[in-house]
């Protein structure tokens, strides 16, 4: 089912000014242009409004940054998996911290997109929210402290128990969940220190988003893959 090979490096845009119109499509493009020089595999998650847009333009796999549990029909203002397939996503992001989910939708969204061959991101916050996720079965788990997300200092160099902590969680559940961490990471030692404590990979927003050269930053993560 996973378009997402690991080493894994997620970019999510967020809803930061960076990326409103027209420059979204433009990191999408250095995102791409650093993916295949490298060899690895960069995934992106762009603003709704620019989904089905990046996804047909952009060769990466691209993911929603949010799905509902909700059915086609009278759903407005929600996001359905079915919509996620339609705009040629290849999966999404579910419950960040920012947009968090009740253990019951988590688990239908996860078998819905399942079943529409769609990469399931969840996000947690520890080993324990970690360990619950796991028990969905999604594809990917992805560990972020609130506290750290956005801020200058890697959850790596802060918490690293965290990360450890939760990929032995996760493993004990289910092996085959891959585990990626995020929050405060920035650079190719972040990426690094994060491979050797388990993690798979990692999901990112600022240090590329709100760079002055994202296509710099982005050769900094991926030079220890």
């Amino acid at each position: 089912m996973s378009e997402l090979k690991t080493p894994a490096v997620i970019v999510n845009f967020k809803a930061y000014s960076e990326v409103e119109g027209g420059k979204a499509l433009k990191l999408a493009e250095s995102c791409l242009e650093v993916s295949e020089e490298s060899g690895i595999k960069i995934s992106i998650c762009p603003p709704m409004p620019e989904l089905s847009l990046i996804a047909s333009a952009i060769s990466i796999p691209v993911l929603s940054q949010h799905v509902d549990a909700k059915k086609p029909g009278s759903a407005t203002g929600w996001v359905t998996p079915q919509m996620v397939a339609a705009s040629g996503a290849v999966g999404s992001l579910l419950n960040h911290s920012e947009h968090r989910m009740m253990l019951a939708d988590i688990a239908a969204a996860v078998e819905s997109c399942r079943s529409l061959d769609l990469v399931t991101v969840v996000c947690t916050d520890t080993a324990v929210t970690s360990a619950a996720a796991a028990s969905l079965s999604p594809d990917f788990i992805a560990v972020e402290p609130p506290e750290l997300i956005g801020g200058d200092v890697s959850v790596t160099d802060a918490r690293p128990e965290v990360v450890s902590e939760a990929v032995s969680a996760v493993r004990n559940i289910n092996s085959s969940v891959k585990v990626l961490c995020g929050a405060g990471v920035k650079t190719g030692k972040d990426v690094s220190k994060a491979i050797e404590l388990g993690a798979a990979g990692v999901l990112l927003a600022s240090g590329v988003v709100k760079a002055a050269n994202p296509k710099e930053i982005l050769r900094d993560l991926v030079q220890y893959l």
